[in-house]
């Protein structure tokens, strides 16, 4: 199997303010893997969160994936999971991993003739494919404005909203709030502080938001202490969702019966297979599911749109924000994502990709580094 490497940049239709940022564009790479005339792809998008910027992510692409491919020539002999089956080093990023996933798992549906979603564990062979409502995200902005970007999502066919609190004044998020539920009316919302909160803060503002329609709080305190999250989800009036603090198996683990849901996102868990194993340590305990995203174009997105028929919650809207997306294929527009029966993931670029980075087709021609 050969892999080609191709970066791009993924603008923003509306700066997207949160509590700890103001976000115009994303970077994002592209990983190609072909197997007999046949092409996977997968993406990987720069994050200043978990650390993960285009270049560290081509660099790994070219010195530890390539060469590791080279060993699997054959797609169809086995599974080939990054996270269990490649031997990468432990530092490599899970958006990569997540991206290598995407890519073989896009790759083996189109030579099998088969979606992604029935290749995978529990999926029934005869169900519809899935398909679920997503939220669509409405950053911190002025109460007027939300209630104006609620109601249009809500005409187009939108049923669930997320809103970004973590304004300085406690207050504003009560009005933004307030403001959304009056022109959407039956709009169902999840509340997104990113963090934003001290303990003793949300205790005290959660009830506030204990309004009509407001359905959970995801992540409201700083990541880094999950035992405080799941003190706080004991006396919450609403149920709280573990974002950062939930990133992969072992922390799912941790949390599985002390919140109300885990945000499973494929770039933060390493992948299709990953998630799964996630989904698997929370089942019984009483948390849910909730499948996000970064930013990211509808390659990026659609993995997980594979697996919205296992969660409680879909916020899968991040090709939804792009000024345009260049990929197509997972819906989303009116409110709801999902994918037919087309081999693979399902997707397809609207334009021709961009060329192979120089360095990165060198390395997957070669399985080495850079020349």
């Amino acid at each position: 199997m050969r892999p080609t490497v191709r970066t791009v940049s993924l603008d923003l239709a509306t700066p997207l303010r949160i509590s700890r940022s103001v976000m115009t564009r994303r970077d994002a790479v592209w990983v190609s893997i072909e197997h007999e005339g046949v092409t996977g792809h997968g993406e990987v998008v720069a994050s200043t969160h978990l650390a993960t910027t285009a270049r560290r992510a081509r660099r790994d692409l070219m010195e530890h994936v390539a060469p590791a491919l080279a060993r699997h020539p054959d797609p169809l002999s086995g599974p080939v999971d990054p996270g269990t089956e490649l031997a990468l080093p432990p530092d490599v990023p899970a958006g990569v991993l997540a991206a290598v996933d995407a890519a073989l798992l896009d790759l083996r549906g189109k030579l099998e003739g088969r979606p992604v979603h029935r290749l995978l564990p529990g999926s029934d062979p005869a169900g519809p494919p899935p398909s679920a409502a997503t939220a669509h995200t409405i950053g911190i902005t002025d109460p007027g404005d939300a209630a104006e970007r609620a109601r249009a999502l809500a005409d187009r066919g939108f049923r669930l909203l997320k809103l970004k609190l973590g304004a300085p004044d406690p207050a504003e998020d009560l009005e933004r709030v307030s403001a959304v539920r009056d022109a959407a009316p039956g709009i169902r919302l999840i509340l997104d502080p990113n963090g934003a909160w001290t303990p003793e803060a949300a205790e005290r503002l959660i009830p506030r938001f204990a309004l009509p329609g407001v359905e959970a709080v995801e992540q409201p305190i700083a990541p880094g202490d999950p035992d405080a999250l799941a003190r706080l989800a004991a006396r919450s009036p609403l149920p709280l969702i573990a974002d950062e603090d939930a990133a992969d198996h072992r922390d799912a683990v941790r949390l599985a019966g002390r919140v109300g849901g885990v945000n499973i996102k494929l770039a933060e868990c390493g992948g299709v297979r990953a998630a799964l194993r996630v989904m698997e340590a929370l089942e019984g305990s009483g948390t849910e599911v909730m499948l996000g995203c970064f930013t990211a174009s509808s390659l990026g997105i659609a993995p997980a749109v594979h697996l919205v028929d296992r969660a409680r919650w879909v916020d899968l809207d991040g090709h939804l924000l792009l000024a345009r997306d260049p990929w197509r294929g997972i819906g989303g527009a009116d409110g709801t994502v999902g994918v037919g029966d087309t081999p693979g993931l399902g997707v397809t670029p609207i334009d021709p990709p961009p060329p192979a980075d120089g360095l990165s087709d060198h390395a997957a021609r070669t399985g080495g580094g850079p020349p």
